[in-house]
């Protein structure tokens, strides 16, 4: 990459930067491997938060470390806590707010992807992943079971049938078995994993921000709805891509055979 790398400080959890239009959230919690506190949600979201509202990013990309994106939920932060703790806190309710961000958010996942940080990968748009990444859902160990979606997300990407074997036995994926199930967009070299998501999530960027963002909120709506009323949503965003200046640009730059460039209104 030639654009210029802008790191930010401030947080005690996660570190920021851009590269070029994209947005890039790192998980920095090395002792516990990225372990999900309180703390790092609320960095997270913040960080996300700020990007998605920042009309010179496009893009984002949420990773980790080499050996883990994040190796599950904190338990020393859990261990002692009750149900009504839990319930009055609402636990985990925080990450209910990743999916609302706006913008396309890609997890680059290398090493351990287990738990709360399996399912925080999955609250992305997609993933991509090393060779040597591992997902999992392996709280019934615990004695618990997941708590950020694992029961719904991976049921809705695998199917019920490995589903169910994952999170009753606690096994892991390897990231060629999970590319296999639906859970990984992209397998690259473990090297590669930043450098590849920053190249999507720059080429993503690259386009008009208004069609990016209605294409995104018509995929998630396709969980949602049955397929005529998806059909019918998609038909009036498509329509209404025709009010951006993007559209015009778009297709004035193809018919004069040029590179298109977008002002991202």
């Amino acid at each position: 990459m030639t654009d210029a790398v802008n790191q930010t400080t401030g947080y005690s959890s996660i570190k920021i930067e851009t590269r070029g239009r994209v947005g890039i959230v790192t998980l920095d919690r090395p002792k516990t491997l990225n372990a999900l506190c309180a703390t790092l949600a609320e960095e997270v979201l913040q960080a996300l938060k700020e990007f998605d509202n920042n009309p010179t990013i496009g893009a984002m990309i949420l990773t980790g470390s080499e050996k883990a994106f994040a190796a599950g939920a904190d338990i020393k932060e859990m261990a002692e806590k009750g149900f009504s703790d839990m319930f009055i806190e609402d636990y985990f309710g925080a990450w209910d707010e990743v999916p609302r961000v706006r913008k396309p958010i890609i997890a680059a996942v290398s090493g351990f992807a287990l738990g709360g940080g399996c399912e925080l990968a999955m609250l992305c748009d997609f993933i991509i992943a090393g060779e040597n990444a591992k997902f999992g859902q392996p709280e019934i160990k615990l004695g618990i079971m997941p708590g950020i979606g694992g029961t719904q997300r991976l049921t809705r990407l695998v199917g019920k049938s490995l589903a169910m074997e994952l999170i009753l036995t606690g096994r892991m994926l390897k990231a060629d078995e999970a590319k296999q199930a639906g859970i990984v967009a992209r397998v690259v070299p473990d090297e590669s994993v930043l450098d590849t998501a920053i190249e999507i999530a720059s080429t993503i960027a690259s386009y008009n921000l208004p069609a990016v963002l209605m294409a995104k909120e018509a995929i998630n709506r396709a969980e949602e709805v049955g397929l005529t009323e998806g059909v019918r949503f998609e038909r009036r965003l498509f329509q209404a891509a025709f009010a951006t200046e993007g559209q015009k640009e778009g297709m004035a730059a193809f018919l004069e055979k040029r590179e298109a460039n977008f002002s991202g209104r």
